[in-house]
């Protein structure tokens, strides 16, 4: 898993590893497969939220007061690296609040925020391990701020991953909340981080206009993605990390499925009021996911900014969503449609402009009458995220460089406080 320690699950690990190995096994293999993936015959195989019923960890169902835990952040970018953290968060409590930093002290402590409060708020009240979230949040936890964490919020561990959180001075941002002893720490994931991808942005269209700058002359079409072959080696995924973030759990019987497909780039806030609203029209959310090559095709060369297993693990993240399908076909089709047993097609009004606009990815499903187009909520895109951060490149880029040099700052001084 993580290395989530202090969390009572991994006791569990600890006294039953042949147990908890042979579950993870089989849920690597079954757990998402289902009913409609070709009859394995595991409908509702039912992964880690289901566990305690095998006695293993029946402590954090003892009758005791639930543990409410808290962790803050900016939340700017939301990638799948912020939802990891939440999850693990969620493990070492019953309950989750979440501290949404304001705009105003992003704004004093890191540079300007890409997204706005509203679209942040939406982005993480979407994720399936939030229970709860406190909008302006301080940026450093105060000891009168965590006092109203202790008394108001009932709030038992402030949570935090194990890289650093400076001030403009230099000092912790966690520093109250480790002197008073309610302070537990989790892993960062590796690979990923919202400065990465603003530079990732800043390189995918700088690279855009070099092509533009040529009037296509020298530019081979199909000519490898600069970025995306960066992404590949920043982030290996795993059947187990796909698992972690999975429901596990297949559609009923008699269960409405809908299905709506896309990039899911840059994972925003349109995308989760579409899949909130595309969920409220069945029992079972199907996505699927376009692969890296599908949307290079359709959307350019210097998409898609986040690859398809990136992509795939923000998607997974959001409760609205049950199952995804890794790496689908751009054309939806009849076979398809009744391999997943689909009841409704959906798309948005709101959505990136193809290049290659002569076949209608729907016409399946609307020529059998079972595809809706449904009002985009919010008329964000991939592309407009982009815009903004090129629109205001030369903070951006600040930005990124003053929390690399605070980081470095910060690992010089601890490493000579270690003496190593």
């Amino acid at each position: 898993m993580d290395y989530e320690h202090n969390s009572w699950i991994w006791e569990g690990v600890n006294y039953y590893p042949r147990v908890f190995g042979g579950l993870m096994v089989t849920a690597a293999l079954l757990g998402l497969s289902t009913s409609y993936f070709g009859g394995i015959g595991v409908p509702y195989l039912s992964l880690p939220c289901s566990w305690s019923n095998l006695g293993i960890f029946h402590k954090k169902k003892s009758g005791k007061r639930r543990i409410r835990v808290y962790m803050d952040g900016c939340f700017d970018l939301m990638h799948y690296g912020h939802a990891n953290a939440l999850r693990q968060a969620k493990a070492l409590g019953d309950e989750l609040v979440v501290g949404l930093v304001s705009d105003e002290e992003i704004v004093d402590n890191k540079g300007p925020p890409v997204l706005s409060m509203s679209e942040r708020l939406a982005l993480v009240s979407g994720l399936k391990w939030v229970d709860e979230v406190i909008t302006d949040a301080p940026y450093a936890i105060t000891e009168k701020f965590l006092d109203r964490l202790f008394h108001e919020y009932k709030i038992d561990y402030v949570i935090h991953g194990d890289d650093p959180c400076l001030l403009p001075d230099g000092t912790d941002a966690y520093a109250a909340a480790k002197k008073a002893g309610r302070y537990k720490q989790i892993k960062r994931t590796e690979g990923v981080s919202s400065t990465d991808i603003v530079g990732r942005i800043l390189s995918s269209l700088r690279n855009k206009k070099s092509c533009e700058d040529h009037n296509g002359s020298e530019v081979k079409p199909q000519e490898e993605n600069p970025s995306q072959a960066s992404h590949i080696a920043q982030f290996l995924p795993t059947s187990r990390r796909i698992v972690q973030f999975s429901n596990g759990k297949g559609p009923g019987p008699n269960a409405r499925i809908v299905y709506i497909d896309g990039a899911f780039d840059l994972f925003h806030a349109g995308h989760v009021e579409i899949l909130k609203k595309a969920r409220e029209l069945g029992d079972f959310l199907l996505v699927g996911i376009h692969s890296d090559e599908t949307v290079s095709e359709h959307r350019g060369n210097h998409y898609p900014i986040m690859h398809l297993h990136e992509r795939s693990l923000s998607v997974l993240a959001s409760r609205y969503v049950d199952e995804v399908i890794i790496g689908s076909p751009w054309e939806i089709t009849k076979d398809m449609i009744t391999t997943f047993n689909i009841s409704l097609v959906v798309h948005g009004t709101i959505a990136e402009k193809s290049l290659n606009c002569e076949l209608d990815p729907y016409e399946v499903p609307k020529s059998m009458g079972i595809f809706r187009l449904l009002e985009s909520p919010k008329d964000i895109t991939t592309a407009s995220v982009a815009q903004r951060i090129m629109a205001n490149h030369e903070a951006y880029v600040k930005r990124n460089a003053k929390k690399t040099r605070s980081e470095q700052r910060y690992y010089e001084e601890k490493k000579y406080v270690s003496g190593d």
